[in-house]
């Protein structure tokens, strides 16, 4: 069974936040609940499942090195004529989607983040836009003036919330990437 309640995230480290959360106290309507992250796999298993998972997820895991990521240029979504999502577009992609198929290859019916138009689009989502023109003065604005962030992924975070009014994401585990150890 899957809920929203869970996901399987990169949470960058708490270091490079705030120039992300700079923006998002302004744009973003969720930055009370999620704390700046990247879904990989979302709605996942509810949180009493994680410990049973662990070990599947540190196995497909094992294979993924650790790796940089930069958060340099800001994309948009668009849902609908008034409707877009703002983010920062983490690169290498590649290695973002060879990270998400790993764990999807756990989950496999926990597809969401595959199932949108062009597949699965890492991004970290900083703000919503309900203006065409002002989604494109805003995404200008913000690259003018953004200075890019790095930061070496080394595990993915298995996070959830309660229910309201206890409905803030928190790490309940993290699972290592490149943890393959010879014998």
């Amino acid at each position: 069974m899957k809920t929203h309640q869970t996901a399987i995230a990169v949470v960058p480290p708490e270091w490079c936040w705030e120039p992300i959360q700079a923006i998002r106290r302004v744009h973003d309507r969720q930055v009370r609940r999620w704390m700046p992250h990247i879904n990989l796999v979302y709605p996942f298993r509810p949180a009493e499942e994680f410990d049973a998972l662990a070990g599947a997820l540190t196995r497909a895991c094992m294979e993924i090195e650790p790796f940089d990521v930069r958060l340099a240029e800001f994309r948009h979504f668009r849902h609908g004529p008034r409707s877009f999502t703002l983010w920062l577009a983490p690169e290498p992609a590649a290695a973002l989607a060879r990270l998400q198929a790993a764990l999807m290859s756990v989950v496999p019916d926990c597809d969401e983040q595959v199932r949108h138009p062009g597949g699965f689009t890492p991004h970290l989502s900083v703000g919503q836009v309900s203006d065409a023109r002002e989604m494109e003065r805003l995404k200008t604005d913000l690259q003018a003036n953004w200075r890019p962030v790095s930061f070496r992924i080394e595990g993915v975070s298995l996070i959830w919330r309660g229910r309201p009014p206890d409905d803030v994401f928190r790490v309940g585990r993290v699972i290592p990437l490149g943890t393959k150890t010879e014998h």
